[in-house]
């Protein structure tokens, strides 16, 4: 019996045409580098920045990295100079921004639930009021924020001009209106059945918000947080009007005395202080990128 072997058909290999340069450039191309002309066009002044905080001469016309020390750096934490106290600086902005941002979130949070799950006359009209409020500039309430701190420090010197609990109501109140908003539309994304169930269980409106509506809103609170801390953190109109004293200022502010004298700019050491007060900055937006991106599109979506 003659072995008869049967031969399957060979597979095609389809293969794929290859784009040709000018077909790649035409579709695919010109967005690459319309992409890397922004990348430079941004982290030029970074680079430029950090060859200045690097520099001997302080220059800003030698060139990128033409000298290379850390004198700028070692002489900001020296404290020698007793009227530009850098340490004190750092200190104040992250004691002022920490204090200020949680105090935002937390008064943001409850009114965010509140407009949230609570119907009550002047709803709506109160969420159209804080739309409104934030297509002002704070720069308008400058004379108004500065008018009514000097009367208050006349009764409360605590919390009126130079001092920092007074800086820090304004920075609750500046901040309020734009964080509630911004959770609002986060916390609409909570079925309101997970109250419902847990009032069947004997919950209290307390309890169903701290112990679980936090829980399930905890990518919006870090941007929240995130968001006042880097806006306060880099203040400067507000904080220069209600603080007076060097030794009171914050970093923004504070760094601007290395600039303030026509004929005797600093430019080496504000530099060097901008490069440490954006590096922690950075590093918090780094950590807490996956909340930011949960955070901001979950209030995005309806439904």
């Amino acid at each position: 019996m003659a072995n008869t072997a049967i031969e399957l058909p060979a597979e095609r290999k389809i293969g794929k045409r290859r784009m040709s340069p000018f077909r790649w450039a035409a579709t695919i191309g010109w967005k690459h580098v319309i992409g890397l002309a922004v990348v430079v066009y941004s982290l030029f002044p970074i680079l430029y920045i950090i060859s200045v905080a690097f520099s001997d001469s302080g220059d800003v016309t030698s060139g990128l990295f033409g000298s290379f020390t850390t004198k700028n750096f070692e002489q900001l934490f020296a404290g020698d100079d007793p009227d530009r106290p850098f340490v004190q600086w750092i200190i104040n902005t992250v004691w002022i921004a920490s204090v200020s941002s949680i105090g935002s979130v937390f008064l943001s949070a409850l009114a965010a639930y509140s407009f949230s799950r609570q119907r009550f006359r002047g709803r709506r009209s109160g969420l159209l009021a804080l739309i409104l409020l934030q297509m002002f500039p704070s720069v308008l309430g400058l004379v108004a924020i500065y008018a009514i701190l000097s009367e208050l420090y006349k009764y409360i010197p605590a919390l009126g001009l130079n001092s920092p609990w007074g800086l820090i109501l304004v920075y609750l109140g500046g901040s309020l209106g734009g964080g509630t908003y911004l959770m609002y539309g986060f916390f609409n994304t909570v079925p309101k059945e997970i109250d419902e169930a847990a009032k069947i269980d004997g919950a209290t409106h307390t309890q169903i918000y701290f112990q679980i509506i936090l829980r399930l809103v905890s990518p919006i609170l870090a941007v929240q947080m995130l968001l006042s801390f880097i806006g306060i953190s880099s203040d400067f109109i507000l904080a220069s009007i209600v603080m007076n004293k060097p030794d009171q200022y914050t970093l923004a502010v504070g760094l601007g005395l290395f600039i303030d004298q026509p004929y005797s700019k600093n430019w080496a050491m504000f530099c060097a202080g901008a490069v440490i007060a954006a590096t922690p900055i950075v590093a918090l937006f780094m950590g807490l990128q996956r909340y930011i991106v949960s955070g901001l599109t979950g209030g995005a979506v309806k439904g």
